[in-house]
């Protein structure tokens, strides 16, 4: 008899109890794709659409636990990196990640959740940029965070390509410095790579507030079409379309008081099947 497996992906990040974003979110992305999410949680947020107003976290040793009690019996062939909000935590997860250097990473360097609360510890950000960005293959700041990241203040196009190629510095493999909270009716996002290769994606900005998630979303999604064997440009114009399309489908419904979530389960795909190698 054949056997198969699911493709597999793991998920790093914080809990969302508003099921919004963080683990939630990206738990129901990988399953809306097809795929077979796993997760090593970082922290635990008390938190809904309206904002953020606790953060418990994950002893880092448990954190670098679950990454390798994944790891090394379920083998995602796919990595996503969310809320990692201190010195510990990144330390422990790059030690945990170097042990697996052929599994793509996306990293996701949540700083500001949608509602404007602080994500992340200061000290934090230099210590990340060192050792969990040349782990990546791709980094995917908004515009905020690219902000953070670089001290720039990014208000069109040319600033973001500016500070994408001072992101790429890093030593991450490429960037995805994404546009959404820029004014105007299309949306841009910067695509470099370290070859030096530049793509920009367009997309159609939607009138909506249901927008919590988005960038957990499609970090996932990104590392979901990753696991299935797409290249990173195709995997990131495909986790667009997909996340532009839960928006659009999510975004007259109301859930919660504040910034509400995506529809992740527009048209959900079955669990795919591979053969064994």
């Amino acid at each position: 008899m054949e056997k198969y497996k699911y493709p597999a992906v793991l998920t790093i990040a914080g809990s969302d109890s508003g099921g919004g974003a963080g683990i939630q979110a990206d738990l129901k992305t990988f399953s809306a794709l097809g795929c077979f999410g796993t997760s090593a949680i970082t922290a635990i947020t008390v938190q809904n659409t309206l904002g953020v107003t606790g953060i418990h976290s994950v002893p880092p040793h448990i954190v670098q636990a679950q990454i390798r009690a994944v790891m090394d019996d379920i083998k995602p062939a796919a990595i996503k990196i969310g809320m990692v909000h201190s010195v510990e935590l990144v330390q422990a997860i790059a030690a945990a990640l170097q042990d697996y250097p052929q599994v793509p990473v996306i990293l996701d360097p949540v700083m500001v959740a949608t509602s404007g609360d602080t994500l992340i510890q200061d000290e934090t950000i230099e210590v990340l940029k060192r050792q969990l960005f040349p782990l990546a293959e791709v980094v995917t700041p908004n515009l905020d965070e690219a902000g953070i990241l670089t001290s720039m203040q990014l208000k069109n196009l040319d600033d973001m390509k500016i500070a994408a190629r001072k992101i790429l510095g890093t030593g991450c493999r490429s960037v995805l410095l994404k546009g959404g909270h820029l004014e105007g009716p299309r949306l841009y996002d910067v695509f470099l790579q370290q070859n030096g290769q530049e793509q920009i994606f367009e997309s159609d900005n939607i009138e909506t507030s249901n927008t919590h998630g988005t960038g957990c979303t499609l970090s996932s999604a990104m590392a979901a079409f990753r696991a299935q064997g797409q290249p990173v440009p195709e995997a990131i114009r495909n986790a667009k379309a997909y996340v532009h399309q839960a928006i659009d489908q999510g975004k007259d419904v109301k859930t919660g008081q504040g910034h509400g979530p995506l529809n992740h389960f527009f048209q959900p795909l079955k669990l795919q099947k591979y053969e064994l190698d």
